[in-house]
This record gives structure tokens, sequence and C-alpha cells, in this order.
């Protein structure tokens, strides 16, 4: 994408930055998350049309305190800080940031003073978020004020002469009311932005780029079945059509049937050419007696490298390995005192595979956030059920049945796990909610059906919403559905006897329960 316009946010740490980059994108503009550490020499080789400095946990007078190269200021760029990076703009340009008396979190009422392009058709009055315990007292030579609230008499400020603009409050998040107007006047209005940048226009050029970057050599892909495998599959073939060659490993962790729906989807509705391994009882016996979770996960990873790696070796002429890797995945992360998201463990799709296999990596997919990967499935033409399905984790069903894996746990568990997603299907809930599953628990309960004494194993059932897996909150199902959803489990499945809700948030909590 580098001759799109582009704008660039420098990343001081902030929970909001990578919102504030799907923002930026929603106007029709490129955006692209660097380090704060950057420097001027390699922010003006991309060329940006605006730059923006995000917010963060820390403050300008503190020590270490994050900081940016000075020279950007005088790249040309149009430039606007938003909380941390508006007292970093005035610490930086001879303003003075301090302490507040009253700190200013949540709501805020702001009103404009003195009318600019970026507050366009704006409400003079409006509500906008407000995050900081720090303020800035006096603005630099050339600024003026802006705008304020009862708190904060600078809550933005600008030097129209530079284009440089700072604002204390959150843009980004829903909570201000028209901090979407006020991000795409930046863009357009102060960037001068075109606004062309779209999800076709994207898979045009994207289809281009693969054909000159393959040539004649093959295209190996591990597809899963979700929808990142899945559009990048699509989007490749589309490109180099039967170049493209897919493995699809069964490893017997996978939702019930769900083996059939890939092939038929992939080999008989969209001709791809699609290998299919099922290595289900290599994976199963390679897991008998393990109860860790992380040697699970380890073993799981290394027999998918394993046979992923025999099977591709049989390709001839391949010269690239395909991942559905998303722009998410390749942030790079620059750890900052307080940060939260320093805590996060990073994310690999085939971690050591392209090393150990010498093949060049082809990732289609890696400067988009998930909803645009969603909406370049949509227009390639992939169905719902692969472009809206629930996140599933790499590991499969073994890290939602604790303890041992065995065959007998493994119906279990894919019986009920059918329950509930047939059932929120069926109620309209299953492409609103983050994630619904099942987890099989390594506890026995004593229980009665038909007059009998039974002693039988116990499901709990994790619903859960969030926007992008950091953080997520324990859905509020009704409860006469969540007894729809029990009583079936305990009628149709051999061997449960007793059903229960998960109802802990992320944090404390994790989403899967290993």
């Amino acid at each position: 994408m580098e001759d799109k316009e582009q704008i660039l946010i420098l990343d001081f740490g902030s929970q909001y930055s990578q919102l504030i980059a799907r923002r930026i994108r929603e106007c029709g503009v490129f955006s692209k998350i660097i380090p704060f550490n950057s420097t001027a020499e390699k922010i003006a080789a991309e060329k940006p049309i605006g730059i923006i400095l995000s917010g963060g946990p820390a403050s300008v007078y503190s020590k270490n305190a994050p900081d940016c190269d000075i020279n950007i200021f005088s790249l040309g760029a149009p430039i606007l800080g938003i909380c941390y990076g508006f007292q970093l703009t005035v610490h930086k340009l001879g303003g003075k940031v301090t302490r507040s008396k009253s700190r200013e979190y949540g709501g805020a009422r702001l009103e404009i003073k003195s009318k600019d392009d970026f507050f366009a058709g704006v409400k003079r009055k409006n509500l906008v978020w407000m995050s900081h315990g720090d303020k800035v007292c006096g603005l630099p030579p050339q600024f003026q004020t802006l705008a304020t609230t009862n708190n904060t008499e600078f809550a933005a400020a600008s030097d129209p002469k530079n284009k440089i603009y700072g604002i204390q409050f959150h843009p980004e998040v829903k909570h201000s009311a028209q901090g979407q107007t006020m991000i795409d006047n930046f863009c357009r209005k102060i960037c001068g932005a075109s606004a062309g940048w779209t999800m076709q226009s994207f898979i045009e050029k994207s289809i281009s780029e693969i054909k000159a970057r393959v040539g004649e050599k093959n295209v190996v892909l591990g597809l899963s079945g979700g929808v990142d495998s899945s559009v990048a599959a699509a989007l490749i073939h589309r490109a180099i059509g039967k170049k493209l060659r897919c493995i699809f490993v069964n490893n017997g962790l996978l939702r019930k049937n769900e083996e059939k729906r890939v092939v038929e989807l992939f080999r008989k509705n969209m001709k791809m050419p699609l290998i299919y391994v099922d290595a289900s009882g290599q994976f199963i016996k390679k897991l008998r007696g393990v109860t860790d979770p992380e040697r699970k996960r380890k073993i799981i990873g290394r027999e998918f490298v394993n046979v992923f790696d025999a099977e591709a070796a049989k390709i001839k002429n391949s010269g690239f390995l395909a991942q559905g890797t998303t722009y998410p995945d390749v942030i790079e992360s620059v750890p900052i005192a307080g940060n939260p998201s320093s805590m996060i463990k990073s994310h690999h799709n085939v971690g050591g595979l392209p090393k150990k296999m010498k093949l060049k990596l082809l990732e289609p997919l890696s400067q988009l956030f998930k909803d645009e990967v969603r909406e370049v499935g949509r227009q390639l033409g992939l169905p719902d059920e692969i472009i809206m399905r629930q996140p599933f984790p790499g590991p499969g069903l073994g890290v939602r049945i604790l303890g041992e894996i065995t065959p007998p746990k493994l119906e279990i568990l894919k019986n009920a796990d059918s329950v509930v997603v047939d059932e929120m299907k069926k109620n309209g809930l299953y492409y609103k909610i983050w994630q619904t599953f099942a987890v099989l628990l390594p506890v026995k309960t004593v229980g009665v059906m038909g007059d009998e004494r039974t002693y039988d194993n116990v499901i709990a059932l994790r619903a859960v919403d969030s926007s992008d897996g950091m953080t997520a909150d324990w859905v509020r199902i009704p409860y006469d559905l969540l007894a729809h959803i029990a009583n079936r489990i305990i009628n149709e499945v051999d061997g449960v006897n007793r059903v229960v809700y998960d109802i802990t948030s992320k944090p404390p909590g994790t989403i899967e329960w290993e």
C-alpha cells in the first residue's frame, strides 16, 4: 500500500491505538500504527499525509516517559495529538503540562470556542470522553485555544499555520458523540485525503500484487476453515487459481462434522485444490495422558507442523507459504510502563514453519483488521457461515476439555457444543456474540434421571462479547434460552447430567478455560 495515502499513528501505549486506526479507515483513508520512537527520517520515508500521536498511560514529566523525535513537527505533515499525544506535543514545543487538581474520567461537556476545520459540522456544545490525570496548563507559541471543558481550559488547541492540533479527549471512542466527524475532518479537511481506500480497491491491488509476486510458483496454504485462512484462500485463489494448494489438517479436535463442511465448501462449491489430511488418530495418540494445558498446546502445534510439512513437501514447485495473518498480529509492540497491552501474549499463525520449509511468506491480509477481513470475504462471495464464524482456538476442542483428551470425552464435547451452536443460530444470536461454546469439566456429579441415580459429567457454557478479544464481558443470555440449551444437552448428550453457566468477565478470567 506504499503508493496509497496514509496516516501514521505513533503508539504511546494507548488501549485505543487500534481503534484510532480503525476510525481513520472508516473515513476511507489507510492508516498504520508504528512505534512511538520511530525516527523522523523513517516517518518521512513513509510519506504520510498526516500523523497522529496516540494517548498513553505515562506522564510527560515522569522518568523514562515515552518520547518522540522532535523533528516530526518539521516534516510538513499535519499532526494530531490525542490525550498524552497532545500533552507531549505541548511539552516538546515549549508549553506546560501539570498534574490536574481534579482528574477527568468519563463523559465531559466540550464547548467549542473557536471554529476551525477540525470542528466543522460539530455542535458548539458536545459530549466527549476524557481519561486523564495530567492536563495542559500553558500553550506553546502560535497555538490557540479551540475548546474547553469545566475542568480543562485547553481541551483542544491548534497551531493553524503549521497544522498541528491537540485534543485532551478521545474522539475515537463511541462515547464521544461526534468523534467520528472530528476524525473525518482531520483526514479530509486538514490532511486533504481523497478517501479512496476501500475494500474493493484493496482486493484489486492485492490480486495484481499476488500475481506479480508469485509468478509461476505454487502457493501452499494451511486452511483451518476459520475466517482469516478462508478469506486469504479466496483472495489468493482469485489471483492465481490452481497454483494455490490448500492443506486442511483434521487434528480430531474440530467441531462436530466441521471437516465435512470445510471440504464441501472449498473443494466442491468453490472448486479450490484442497488436500484433506485426516491425522486425528495421530494427534489423539500424542495427547494420551497429557493434562497440562501448555503441554497440550505445544503437542498440538508441533504435530500440526509435522503433518503440514510432510504434505507440503509433496507439492512440486512450491515457492510460498500463505497465512491468514491480520494486522493486529503484526503490529510492532513497544513495552511501556503501565501499558496493559504489553502483558498480552503474542500470536503466531504457524510458528517456525516458514524457516523450516524455506518458503517465502505470503500474507495478503496483514494490513487488515478483522472487520475488514470479513468485508473482503463478503465481496469475494464467501458465505456468512465462514465470514461471520466465531473465533475458534488453534488447538480446537483440546483446550475446552479440561484434563486428559480422550475419544469419549471428545464425543461428549462435540455433541454438547453442537447443541450450543445450533441454538445460538436458531435464536439469531450466533452472529451477534463474539463467542459461545461449551467446556467439558474434569468433574462428575450426582444426578437423577428416570428415577435412577447417575454420576456423570458437567458441561460449562460460555458466552462473551468483545471487540478484539483482549477484554470481554459475559453475555446475559435469556434464562429461557439457557434452560432450553441445558435441557437439550442433558437429554441428547450421553454422559452429561449437569450444565452450568460461566459469568466471569475478562479480566479477571480469560475467554477460554485453558
